[in-house]
């Protein structure tokens, strides 16, 4: 359960990075042109696929066992630790409230963007699926 623990913290500490830096593209870039509902669409495959590499790679590096609840809980620790972080992020960085990080999570862009990081939190059980195994 440790190396579970310790995977979904480095494969979150993964994917927040990458995610910080789409993030900062998107503000940015897309955004002014797309609007923040197209910016988010555009940017969730890219990180997506990003999670899907992590995922994989963290779990070939740290023989992350083929056993399905340490494959939930390298996700889920790792959804936990991301939503801590863009919680803080949200407080600290963007001076909201934790309500106004949450309403956040209600308008398109912010369900678009929890409904991805759901994916992320499965990913790693869904490598474990995809290879057949079904402890």
């Amino acid at each position: 359960m440790a190396l579970a623990l310790r995977a979904g913290f480095v494969y979150f500490a993964l994917v927040f990075t990458a995610g910080f830096v789409l993030g900062t593209i998107r503000i940015f870039i897309t955004l002014p042109h797309l609007g923040p509902t197209l910016a988010v669409l555009v940017e969730i495959p890219v990180i997506l696929a990003i999670c899907w590499f992590a995922a994989k790679w963290i779990v070939g590096k740290l023989a992350v066992p083929a056993v399905i609840a340490d494959r939930l809980v390298m996700g889920f620790a790792a959804f936990a630790f991301l939503m801590f972080a863009e919680f803080v992020l949200a407080i600290a960085g963007f001076g909201l409230t934790l309500v106004g990080s949450l309403r956040v999570l209600a308008t398109p862009q912010g369900a678009i963007g929890l409904a991805s990081q759901m994916f992320f939190a499965l990913f790693p059980y869904l490598l474990l699926r995809r290879s057949g195994v079904d402890e």
